[in-house]
C-alpha cells in the first residue's frame, strides 16, 4: 500500500494536521481557518478532475505514481488551511456580512489559484503568499511531509512560497522529490551549461535535461537502432506483444501455450482492438490474429490458479507452471507487434522474421546477475526459476539496457566536463550526477 499524502507538520511547533484543524505556533493564539468553515469546492473538484487531461508539464510526467493527489487540491488545502477564516477577526469583520463579504475574496483568490494555466501566475502566488504571511505575523511555517509519495503536498507548499521538507521510505519517490523540490534551488544558474538562455534556474536545469537526455537517446539509438527494424512496407514498431509459454501437459496435445490472462489489445474508444488465439501453421505453438472491435474477447489461458490449453482444453495445474520454470523450461514467444503509421497505430500478428531479430546473442551484464530476493511477499519470478535479474529480460532487451547504461556513463562524464567549464565546482554534489539522476 502507498504511504498516505496528508501529513502537514508545523516544523516550529510540532503539531500535526491532516487537511484541517489548527496550526499553532509558540506565542501565536490558534486562530480558526478558513478549511474549518467553507471551500470553493465546486472549482477545486472541477479543476482536480480536470488534471487528469494535463500531460505537459505535469509531474505525472516525470513518473506515473500511485494515488497522486491532485495539484490543484493540494493547493487549495494548503491555502485554505492556513489562511484564517474572516469570523477569527471579529475586529476587522464584526457582521456576518463582512464575514461573508471576505471570505468571498479568499474564495475568489482559490478559484485563481487551482486553474492550471495559473500554477506560474508569479503574481497570483505571491499575494496567496501574502495572504498566508499576515495570518502568522510574516512568518508562515514550515510544511513536512515525512510519506511525500509523488511529492504533490510538498511541491504546492513551495509553490506557495513556503519553506518545504519532504521524504518517504521508498528510495523512488524520495528521487522524485529531490528532482522537484531541491535541485533548481542547488543550482540556481539562469545560464544552461549545454548553451542557450534561460529565463529562470527551473528553464535552464530543464533545458540542460532535456539536451542531455536527447544525447543518450542518440547514441542508444546509433547502439542498438537496428534490432528493431521495420518490416516491408509497416510502419515504426512501437510495442511487442510478448507472453511466457509452457508445453501443454496433455501427451496426446504437447502445444506450447501462451500464458495470457486477457487478449485485450487496445479499449481506447474508436481503437478497440484484441487479439484471438490461432494455432501457428506447424501447430506446435499458437500465433495470433487481431481484431479490431469491441468484443467479445476469447477467454486468457492463464488464471490466478493455473492455465488452460486453447486447443485441446487441458488445465494447466499452476504447479505445473511453476515445476517448467523450476526446470528450465519456460519460454517466450513473440504474438504482435504495435505499429504508427502516420497518426494512425496499428496491431499486426508477429511473424518469424520479427523473432528472429531478437534471437541475438546477450550481451555480458554483469551488474545483472545479482540474484532477486526470494520473499513470498514481494517477488514471485524466483518461484518459476526467474532467478535474477537478467532472467527477466529478453536478449534484446538486455541489449538494450547495456547500451543505456554504458552511454550513461558517457553523458555524466560530458556534463562533468561542460559543468566545469561552465564554471561550476565539483565540490558537494555534482551537477552531473543531479541531471543524471533527473532520468
Amino acid at each position: 500500500m502507498a504511504p498516505r499524502e496528508a501529513a502537514i507538520v508545523n516544523l516550529d511547533a510540532g503539531s500535526v494536521t491532516r487537511h484541517c484543524g489548527h496550526i499553532g505556533m509558540k506565542g501565536v493564539a490558534m486562530k480558526r481557518k478558513l478549511i474549518e468553515v467553507a471551500l470553493p469546492l465546486e472549482a477545486i473538484n472541477r479543476e482536480s478532475a480536470r488534471e487528469k487531461s494535463i500531460r505537459h508539464g505535469h509531474p505525472s510526467t516525470l513518473h506515473l505514481w500511485w494515488a497522486r493527489r491532485p495539484l490543484a487540491a493540494c493547493r487549495a488545502v494548503l491555502f485554505a488551511q492556513l489562511v484564517d477564516d474572516p469570523s477569527a477577526h471579529p475586529d476587522k469583520f464584526p457582521t456576518e456580512e463582512d464575514q461573508a463579504k471576505e471570505r468571498r475574496r479568499l474564495f475568489d483568490i482559490i478559484e485563481k489559484l487551482v486553474v492550471w494555466e495559473n500554477t506560474n501566475d508569479e503574481a497570483l502566488l505571491k499575494q496567496a503568499h501574502e495572504e498566508i504571511a499576515k495570518c502568522f505575523d510574516g512568518k508562515p511555517p514550515a510544511i513536512l511531509d515525512p510519506f511525500a509519495g509523488g511529492g504533490s503536498i510538498p511541491l504546492e507548499a513551495k509553490r506557495l512560497g513556503l519553506a518545504a521538507y519532504a521524504s518517504d521510505l521508498n528510495p523512488l519517490p524520495v528521487l522524485l522529490n529531490t528532482v522537484m523540490l531541491e535541485l533548481v534551488d542547488r543550482f540556481g544558474r539562469l545560464k544552461p551549461i549545454s548553451g542557450g538562455i534561460a529565463t529562470s534556474p527551473a528553464q535552464a536545469l530543464a533545458a540542460d535535461v532535456r539536451h542531455y537526455a536527447s544525447l543518450l537517446e542518440q547514441r542508444v539509438k546509433a547502439k542498438v537502432g537496428h534490432l528493431y527494424p521495420r518490416r516491408p512496407g509497416g510502419g515504426e514498431p512501437l510495442v511487442y506483444f510478448w507472453a511466457r509459454s509452457v508445453t501443454c501437459p496433455n501427451p496426446a496435445c504437447g502445444v506450447e501455450v501462451p500464458l495470457v490472462g486477457a487478449w485485450r489489445a487496445s479499449a481506447r474508444r474508436g481503437s478497440e482492438a484484441f487479439f484471438r488465439p490461432v494455432l501457428a501453421p506447424d501447430g506446435t505453438s499458437f500465433d495470433v490474429e487481431v481484431v479490431q472491435a469491441r468484443g467479445p474477447e476469447p477467454d486468457g489461458t492463464m488464471r490466478r490458479t493455473g492455465g488452460r490449453c486453447p486447443a485441446c482444453e487441458t488445465a494447466i495445474p499452476l504447479r505445473y507452471i511453476k515445476n517448467e520454470g523450476l526446470a528450465g523450461r519456460l519460454r517466450v514467444r513473440m504474438l504482435a507487434v504495435q505499429e504508427r503509421h502516420g497518426r494512425s497505430r496499428v496491431f499486426v500478428p508477429a511473424t518469424e522474421k520479427d523473432r528472429e531479430v531478437t534471437g541475438i546473442e546477450p550481451p555480458e551484464c554483469d551488474w545483472l546477475d545479482a540474484a532477486l530476493s526470494t520473499h513470498p511477499q514481494y517477488m514471485a519470478p524466483p518461484r518459476y526459476g526467474l532467478t535474477t535479474f537478467r532472467d527477466l529480460f529478453l536478449s534484446r532487451q538486455l541489449a538494450v539496457l547495456d547500451a543505456f547504461v554504458q552511454e550513461l556513463h558517457a553523458i555524466r562524464d560530458l556534463v562533468a566536463r561542460d559543468a566545469a567549464a561552465a564554471g561550476l565546482r565539483s565540490d558537494g554534489i555534482r551537477y552531473s550526477d543531479e541531471v543524471i539522476s533527473t532520468r
